[in-house]
């Protein structure tokens, strides 16, 4: 059994069945995507950031790209401190060219846009 410390992806920290995917399809307040990224965003009223993850085979054919991408999204999201949002994140086609390194940058910057969009809107 894992202890739940900082380093760790917990549940509360997760979007966890279809109604909660389906609330953020639904209604994404924000949106923030480039060429090999969409994030789309709604508010929640958990007082926690919570991320969900959708990569598609069709976009990314190797099950060790998708787990790679997946794992680097995650450790990225446990790092930033993001208002009380619900993410889902949609890897496009290109992001398997991606370096871990570049794509560590690149998520980072997303999380930051997201933020600044929240924060905005929250104002």
């Amino acid at each position: 059994m894992q202890s739940t410390t900082a380093s760790t992806f917990t549940k509360s920290q997760r979007l966890l069945n279809a109604k909660d995917y389906k609330a953020v399809f639904d209604q994404a307040e924000w949106k923030v995507s480039c060429k090999q990224l969409l994030c789309l965003a709604s508010s929640n009223q958990l007082n926690t950031p919570r991320l969900g993850l959708v990569v598609a085979k069709k976009n990314v054919k190797l099950a060790v790209e998708r787990n790679r991408i997946k794992r680097i999204i995650r450790e990225s999201f446990r790092q930033h401190s993001l208002p009380s949002i619900d993410i889902v994140v949609l890897p496009r086609k290109s992001i398997t060219e991606l370096t871990n390194s570049e794509l560590h940058t690149l998520i980072n910057k997303q999380w930051q846009r997201l933020a600044n969009k929240a924060n905005v809107d929250a104002i």
